[in-house]
């Protein structure tokens, strides 16, 4: 045994000479070298790692971060998953990537490239959006503003995972650098509101905003300015119209039509049509400041007006629509402008128009000045829609509700089982078709629980945990994977009933097949190797030091945590199905063919997750298996039969080793084959001769 852990603290002393402890965060050059031309990494914006993006002319144009300092989920492993994010000023993903990742499932199973290929999805997306991974279910299916991401097969609680912490640390990220972006859907017109509506009316209703500024109140603003002499017209004419500005929002279609020409109106239409996420707005000015400049160019931003809602900057633009009024409207200089409602702007919020009164000073160079006269506007409720809000569901219930019909399937199996092993355990083992009866339910077992469901519980989870409790983080992971949970939970509850036969005996696929492989090699009459009473002993303890060495993993190189569970052959034989390097299939296929000749050697002797298992049983809180007074003294057939050598010379149960294949419960039960019973009905049938 001395020698055995000598071995074992020198390869780990090893692997952990290879390998630092921690993986350092990114380096500049290295985030540099990331970015995509024409764009290139600008300076460091916060202590967070995030980036500024520039454009090919050096002017800002977004942003690039990585998730884990600003959204630090655990994964399987216990350790964040590390993604590259770039972000355009309007919070577009304009690039997702992959850096860094230590899922089992990735790092040696199914490889990275489905991984990759799954944050390919989100260029092109806004954040401003509801992304969620997955299929539509239930209500969310009609819900048009959900958009639905691929998941990976075999892998989705690490893609949500990973989704998770993209959105949350673009989010965290738009929160603090993006203003004026909207994070939920805004109010948009409802096509279906149809009002008969008039000038008048809108007028009446509060539908029209109007601001009017004399000459004098212009000249009062300028007063002990450098310009307060400079228009000799508000000077001359104190009481005339400076600015008679009219606001009207024709998005709602009632308004539009009430104010607009029929074919002025059909304009307005197609150009909605084209970009229905834009708020258009009629302004109209019939004093003498006009709206724009002379040097104004159609199709940009006005440059004498600008707007803003709730202190937020909101971007106007010229619609560069020609188009008529409707008979009674003023006159006067008009212009309908746009608005991106993504962009941050609520029509049925109350919002400024902000209009600059310019004046400027001296003839070479002259000075300008301004000042701004602001007027507000809201358009009642009434003429809009706003989407029911996305609330995302928590992360574990939609992995629920992707894998309900499994789980249910699942819950009514593993609740059959539990309560037949509780209430008929001795009819059971009893039962002249008890080995077929077993073996049906260990193919159910393989094909359903592993293959199928993908729920093979591995000392992974249990290194992950275990990490994730050391350093203070989320359990959260663990609820990724609902199918794997709920037979986590059953084993958990077999430590109490029974110990760590229930799951290493019944519910591990793995453990199945080599319980397969051993009635193959029966059937094929191949010799059966099996140690010595001292080595036996000696093997078991194997897989407590494969235990402890791994749990020191967890605290001295996290990040190879993946690495070491592959010591267990599960991922290749279970969860890929053997698709992977040969080196990993060929380890696998002996581990299972040893089982033909060594009685599941494996789960005996090296199974780590078995020495978790085993230890978790000390919960165990009966004896559960009968016994008479003659086991083990002087009757050693149970022993002799235990195939997994759980029964010590003394007739005593080690149910730290039992797996509850009950080959003792039904020895003990039969009077055919029980010593001690053979004997008792020997004495009686004496007896009732000598009577």
């Amino acid at each position: 045994m001395r020698a055995l852990f000598l071995i074992f603290k020198l390869v780990l002393t090893l692997l952990f000479s290879a390998h630092s402890a921690l993986s350092e965060p990114m380096s500049r050059e290295e985030l540099s070298a990331l970015v995509v031309p024409p764009f290139s990494l600008g300076d460091v914006l916060n202590d967070k790692g995030v980036y500024s993006l520039l454009n090919s002319g050096g002017a800002k144009a977004g942003y690039v971060f990585e998730t884990a300092p600003l959204a630090p989920l655990p994964g399987f492993s216990g350790a964040p998953i590390n993604i590259l994010v770039t972000l355009d000023l309007e919070g577009n993903f304009l690039d997702v990537r992959l850096l860094e990742q230590n899922e089992p499932i990735f790092v040696s199973g199914l490889g990275e490239a489905p991984f990759h290929k799954f944050f390919e999805q989100y260029r092109g997306l806004s954040i401003s959006s509801s992304i969620v991974v997955g299929t539509p279910y239930g209500e969310a299916a009609t819900g048009s503003s959900l958009i639905y991401l691929d998941g990976v097969t075999k892998a989705t609680a690490s893609v949500r995972i990973a989704h998770e912490s993209v959105m949350g640390a673009a989010l965290a990220v738009a929160r603090e650098k993006i203003q004026g972006l909207a994070t939920s859907p805004p109010a948009y017109p409802d096509p279906d509101h149809d009002e008969t509506l008039t000038w008048s009316d809108l007028l009446e209703q509060g539908l029209v905003a109007h601001k009017q500024v004399s000459n004098g109140e212009v000249d009062a603003a300028f007063a002990g300015t450098t310009w307060e002499d400079d228009d000799p017209k508000a000077r001359d004419d104190p009481f005339g119209l400076y600015m008679d500005l009219w606001v009207v929002d024709l998005g709602p279609p009632s308004i539009a039509r009430a104010v607009l020409t029929l074919n002025a109106y059909k304009e307005l239409q197609r150009f909605l049509e084209i970009s229905p996420d834009n708020e258009p707005i009629l302004v109209i000015e019939t004093a003498r400041h006009g709206l724009v400049s002379e040097s104004f160019v159609r199709n940009t931003a006005p440059d004498w007006l600008s707007a803003e809602q709730n202190g937020l900057p909101i971007a106007l633009r010229d619609a560069d629509l020609i188009f008529d009024l409707a008979d009674g409207m003023p006159d006067g200089v008009a212009m309908i402008l746009r608005t991106d409602r993504r962009l941050g702007f609520d029509p049925a919020n109350e919002w400024t128009l902000n209009v600059a009164a310019i004046r400027t000073h001296g003839m070479l160079q002259p000075e300008v000045g301004i000042v701004t006269l602001a007027t507000t506007h809201v358009t009642n409720e009434r003429f809009f829609l706003r989407p029911a809000v996305y609330v995302p569901t928590p992360p574990w219930l939609d992995a629920l509700r992707n894998r309900q019909t499994d789980v249910i399937v699942l819950g009514v199996f593993l609740a059959l089982l539990v309560a037949l092993l509780l209430l008929r355990m001795n009819p059971l083992a009893d039962a002249r078709g008890f080995t077929p009866f077993r073996l049906a339910i260990l193919a159910i077992v393989t094909g359903f629980i592993g293959w199928w469901g993908q729920g093979q519980l591995s000392i992974v989870t249990v290194l992950g945990t275990v990490r994730t409790l050391w350093e203070g983080g989320s359990f959260g992971f663990l609820l990724y994977d609902p199918f794997s949970l709920l037979i986590w939970v059953v084993s958990i509850l077999g430590f109490v009933l029974w110990g760590r036969g229930l799951f290493c005996g019944w519910l591990c696929p793995f453990g199945a097949l080599q319980e397969f492989a051993h009635h193959i090699g029966r059937f094929l009459r191949l010799p059966k190797i099996e140690p010595s009473a001292k080595w036996d002993l000696r093997l078991k303890g194997v897989k407590y030091l494969l235990l402890a060495g791994m749990i020191g993993v967890v605290f001295i190189a996290p990040d190879h945590v993946d690495t070491v569970g592959e010591i267990e052959p599960f991922k290749t034989a279970i969860t890929t199905f053997f698709i992977r390097e040969w080196y990993y299939v060929a380890y696998a296929a002996i581990v299972l063919l040893s089982g033909m000749v060594l009685f599941k050697g494996f789960c005996r002797y090296v199974c780590p997750l078995g020495a978790f298992m085993a230890i978790g049983g000390l919960l165990r809180g009966r004896d559960w298996i009968e016994r008479r007074a003659e086991c083990g003294n002087p009757c050693q057939l149970c022993r002799v039969k235990c195939n997994y050598g759980a029964i010590k010379k003394t007739g005593e149960i080690s149910y730290s080793e039992c797996f509850q294949c009950l080959d003792c419960v039904t020895i003990h039960n039969d009077e055919t084959r029980c010593v001690p019973l053979i004997v008792a009905a020997r004495k009686n049938n004496r007896q009732e001769a000598a009577e």
